[in-house]
């Protein structure tokens, strides 16, 4: 896979957050989709639904999530993709927040970051803006602001095309990440399990499929019911071999009278 040529991260940032990652996959975020690039796991994007009760509601929008070398001592950039009118983003898409300036914590995880981002549709603040037309109406008109907002939801962040489902899984996989040594076992169980035979009988495999718990004998049955080489003699058989020596015997018997008659 490509995960070899990813070298903007350090190999044990990528790994902690090829877990974080994960766990966002299976466990994301309420109004929070995120994907990631196979190639450069330093670009984190997240598709994030418009709160309800806000003008960004029934909208789409598309962010990235850029991670330096030295992250996570540094905060990562944040970027809108979609357009949108907000006074905390720029015309660029660039995000002013104060958890991804000054109140950055190395501890902090990219599931609070996303959820921080979507808080902020909720709660802008017109104090620090970066959109000084839409800090200005926020607090002047909120109506008016609320219009625009509307207007550039219809337009812009109409639904878009979902990340492929299970892609965060297989990417981190391939880092071998999180695997459990019950999985290790199991794959290593699998490995070894030798095929049936296709003349063994079908009750052999257990409730459980590990065929390690049933008998060894398993091969070709011959006619005897027996796995392996000779067959074994049942019961009937040794009787009848025995009746045979003793009519043998007395036979042999009934020639020695006969020639010692003879004799006489």
């Amino acid at each position: 896979m490509a995960m070899a040529t990813n070298e903007n991260l350090p190999p044990n940032v990528i790994k902690q957050l090829a877990k974080e990652l994960k766990n966002l996959d299976e466990s994301p975020p309420e109004g929070i989709q995120v994907g990631v690039n196979d190639d450069d796991f330093s670009i984190i994007y997240a598709d994030i639904e418009g709160p309800a009760g806000t003008p960004y509601e029934n909208g789409v929008f598309r962010m990235k999530l850029l991670l330096s070398h030295d992250f996570p001592h540094s905060p990562p950039k944040g970027y809108f993709l979609t357009r949108i009118f907000h006074p905390n983003i720029a015309s660029n898409g660039e995000i002013c927040v104060n958890t991804l300036k000054k109140d950055w914590n190395p501890s902090l995880g990219l599931r609070h970051v996303l959820t921080v981002v979507r808080c902020l549709l909720i709660e802008p603040f017109p104090e620090s803006a970066l959109n000084e037309q839409a800090g200005k109406m926020l607090l002047e008109n909120y109506e008016e602001y609320a219009r625009h907002a509307r207007i550039y939801t219809g337009i812009h962040a109409k639904p878009k095309p979902k990340f492929k489902t299970g892609a965060i899984s297989e990417s981190t996989t391939a880092l071998n990440v999180d695997q459990s040594i019950g999985d290790q076992k199991s794959v290593a169980v699998g490995a070894v399990v030798p095929l049936q035979s296709p003349l063994a009988p079908c009750t052999t495999a257990s409730k459980g499929g590990n065929s390690q718990d049933q008998p060894a004998a398993v091969g070709p049955t011959h006619e005897t019911g027996m796995s392996g080489s000779v067959a074994a003699p049942t019961p009937s058989t040794l009787k009848k071999d025995v009746g045979l020596a003793k009519v043998q015997a007395g036979k042999k018997k009934m020639d020695a009278r006969k020639k010692s008659l003879k004799r006489l």
